[in-house]
């Protein structure tokens, strides 16, 4: 008699991988991948935050925040920057086609799950959250030496941080998928 119960590494994999999904796009939407604050001959309370997509200024003191700043120090043409834009959006759009397969590979209608396509889907989601793991890892290596004001302060920003949490709960949970070559075998 078959097992009704789903294999608990399948269920980690499908709990891991959407929300590895949600943080990275996040951290892909946000313009907050580092902040530049401290600028000299600039108020001592505004912060700049740039992301991948835009630049952001916001006075501390009153909250009043300000995108679609001008790139005067060409930030974008950056080869992090630029690889960031490419990668970051591709891994969301292969997290979602692995997550459509791992919905097919594992029992939600049927007797028993389909070990191989569970086992597909999360070689598929460990390759996603490789590729969103790649952008942020180079950002953060590469953080010092993008273009700011000199004498500025430079800080990791918050969307960098959810990126990386997103990328490995992607690599986690597609390796808790690919667990599921181990049944395969077997039979």
């Amino acid at each position: 008699l078959p097992s009704m119960r789903t294999p608990a590494a399948m269920i980690v994999g499908l709990v891991l991988c959407p929300c590895g999904l949600l943080l990275t796009l996040t951290g892909t939407l946000a313009p907050t991948w580092r902040k530049v604050s401290l600028v000299p001959d600039q108020p001592r309370d505004l912060v700049w935050e740039q992301g991948i997509w835009d630049i952001c200024r916001e006075r501390q003191s009153t909250h009043d925040r300000l995108c679609g700043q001008a790139d005067e120090l060409g930030y974008f043409e950056q080869v992090p920057v630029r690889v960031a834009q490419g990668l970051m959006p591709s891994s969301l759009v292969l997290t979602l086609l692995g997550l459509v397969v791992a919905a097919l590979g594992v029992r939600c209608w049927q007797e028993e799950p389909r070990h191989l396509l569970a086992g597909v889907a999360g070689l598929v989601l460990l390759l996603s959250g490789l590729m969103s793991l790649v952008p942020a890892s180079w950002y953060t290596h590469e953080l010092w030496a993008l273009p700011a004001l000199p004498g500025s302060t430079l800080v990791v920003g918050y969307s960098l941080v959810l990126s990386y949490l997103g990328s490995c709960m992607e690599i986690l949970g597609g390796l808790a998928l690919a667990l599921s070559f181990h049944h395969c075998c077997k039979e």
